[in-house]
């Protein structure tokens, strides 16, 4: 199951596919930032149960992310994610019925594939956009109206930091800074301890460049609600937890209102990590758009 795909800008990128490659239907799930592919493990998991190798399931690593290549500043961009993932499937899915599922940057990475590649937007069936934003970031003030928005723009400095001057080794024995801001920005409630040592993992695993690079991109760079239009007509759920500070409900409401037909979803209680805090409703929102194209 456990591959690697070469973009043609010898990015590699890790990734897991699932099912028969003449499947009726592929489902295509991007992660969150500072994460990896095991983002949607308990979705795989869910999903493989319904339909067995009835679908087929891909799941990777952005670049930068995981098991994939590492990478520069200036290639960390949410359009070079959308191009990546547009590449992979070319290969995986070249033709058929796709169901795209995105997670924060994930989401807006679906955001930027209908600039990229409309052509894959047109073969889309069905889309769940999770914890996520089609722009407008600078709004997000993690909760703290006066203090937000200066330690919003702090936190990938103190993360970078601690990249740079601690090894991975010391980070794992001490994520003091780490743990603190997973459970005050990250995670609702219930807080379960197997999600916040996820989450926890993925930022000390995340290398400087990939932390600080993605986030301003998405920052400065991120503002395509218009390019939504192109999922008009296309089976939409927008997900959203109730106390997510990060993406929060009015980011999730936008997307839904840019998309005729699609609908909002607020999870009470949960924070920014859905795939994990709210795992069945995730599974359930794919599980209910793929069925109508599987056997």
């Amino acid at each position: 199951m456990s591959r690697t795909f070469t973009t043609s800008g010898g990015i590699d990128l890790a990734l897991d596919v699932y099912g028969r490659s003449d499947a009726p239907l592929t489902i295509a799930l991007a992660h969150c930032w500072t994460a990896d592919r095991h983002d949607w493990d308990y979705q795989v998991r869910d999903l493989l149960a319904e339909f067995g190798h009835d679908v087929q399931i891909i799941v990777w690593d952005h670049r930068g992310h995981g098991q994939s290549t590492k990478i520069s500043k200036p290639e960390a961009t949410v359009a070079n994610l959308a191009r990546d993932m547009g590449e992979l499937l070319d290969v995986y899915a070249p033709t058929g019925p796709l169901l795209l599922g995105g997670h924060s940057i994930g989401g807006m990475t679906m955001c930027a594939l209908a600039e990229e590649r409309p052509d894959l937007v047109e073969r889309t069936v069905g889309a769940v956009f999770v914890s996520t934003s089609s722009g407008d970031m600078q709004t997000i003030t993690l909760g703290l109206p006066e203090m937000g928005p200066f330690l919003r723009a702090q936190i990938p400095k103190m993360l970078a930091l601690r990249s740079h001057t601690l090894s991975h080794r010391a980070r794992r024995r001490a994520p003091i800074v780490e743990r603190l801001l997973v459970r005050n920005f990250v995670l609702g409630q219930p807080m379960r301890l197997a999600d916040a040592a996820y989450v926890v993992e993925g930022v000390i695993n995340s290398p400087a460049e990939t932390v600080v690079g993605f986030y301003e991109d998405m920052m400065n760079n991120h503002e395509r609600t218009a390019a939504l239009k192109l999922y008009a007509g296309t089976p939409t759920r927008v997900l959203v937890g109730s106390r997510d500070v990060m993406t929060p409900i009015p980011h999730g409401r936008r997307i839904a209102e840019a998309i005729p037909g699609a609908e909002l979803v607020i999870a009470p209680g949960a924070g920014h990590m859905l795939p994990q805090e709210r795992s069945e409703l995730v599974s359930a929102s794919i599980i209910k758009l793929a069925r109508p194209h599987l056997p």
